[in-house]
């Protein structure tokens, strides 16, 4: 009668079931995924990704094609192919010479009102959404509602009645009639109050509290961690929305010296009936007021889709 090792038995079948159970959860969560998805559906989807996607890079591509454009091959040619002569690099030198050097003037405005206002903004919008999703107090509910109803309202609805406001108080053409606006997020908050209640955890802050920690430490040492891709996503659309934005500084603003870009190439296009070089220069400007948001985006798009997509996946 033989004996066997009950070790040596049970050693090779323990870890063959650990690699078939490593083996079926992957099984299964790829099963999961693809439960219910069907061919045309995925189809489907990437026709309409790929048409959005067109959708928003055609202008860039037009932008790019034309700036190496003469006056006389940006009407004679097709507006999607080069030209018979390239000359970007001379239009982006004209472009940095006109008006006596004022685009890098513009340019630095603009620099300035997208990068302290989306910084400002992004911190006052996180520090207001951990407070409303982590603390309980008197009209709180009132207060999201509030945000609410900012997040609806367009810019360009409030924009004269800030104009009334800060001429009354002699602050309008001023770099602060344009950053104060600035400094305010509506969207920013309510989404920094979403993702604080998903990403930092009560049991964190209690923890924090009976160590002593106040509650300006909890929020800078604890929190703010925890919100990195929600503070990176806010920070890129703020960045984003001041970089673009028209309507206020054109209300705002009468000094050409404190133009940001996007109202200087207006300047610009305004001038074209009657100097057809403003064409070359405007499409050249244009081309190069794209660069630094194309830039940002590609830093900051790994934090970008982390932010939006960490809190729904926490379990």
């Amino acid at each position: 009668m033989s004996t066997s090792n009950p070790t040596h038995d049970t050693a090779v079948p323990t870890g063959r079931r650990r690699a078939d159970v490593k083996r079926a959860s992957q099984e299964h969560r790829t099963g999961a995924r693809d439960a219910g998805r069907k061919p045309t559906t995925t189809i489907l989807v990437t026709a309409i990704l790929a048409i959005v996607a067109i959708y928003f890079l055609v202008p860039v591509y037009w932008v790019v094609i034309n700036a190496t454009k003469s006056s006389e091959d940006l009407f004679g040619s097709n507006g999607f192919w080069f030209g018979e002569n390239f000359q970007l690099w001379e239009n982006l030198k004209a472009v940095f010479a006109a008006n006596g050097g004022i685009f890098p003037r513009w340019a630095l405005n603009s620099v300035v009102y997208a990068g302290v206002g989306s910084v400002l903004a992004t911190y006052f919008a996180v520090a207001a959404g951990y407070a409303l999703a982590k603390y309980r107090f008197p009209g709180r509910r009132f207060i999201y509602v509030l945000v609410l109803g900012g997040v609806l309202v367009p810019g360009t609805a409030v924009a004269l009645p800030l104009f009334f406001l800060f001429s009354s108080i002699g602050i309008t053409n001023t770099y602060w009639s344009v950053l104060i606006p600035s400094l305010v997020s509506p969207f920013g908050l309510f989404l920094a109050s979403i993702y604080s209640s998903a990403a930092v955890p009560d049991e964190m802050l209690e923890a924090g509290r009976l160590d002593g920690v106040g509650e300006l430490g909890l929020f800078h040492r604890l929190a703010l961690p925890q919100l990195t891709p929600a503070i990176v996503t806010v920070v890129l659309f703020q960045f984003v929305a001041i970089w673009n934005n028209y309507m206020l500084p054109l209300v705002m603003l009468a000094d050409e010296k404190l133009y940001p870009i996007t109202l200087g190439l207006d300047n610009w296009r305004a001038q074209t009936d009657r100097l057809p070089e403003f064409y070359q220069l405007t499409t050249g400007g244009a081309l190069l007021s794209v660069i630094p948001l194309a830039i940002l985006i590609l830093v900051l798009q790994r934090f970008w889709r982390g932010g939006l997509t960490e809190g729904s996946v926490k379990g």
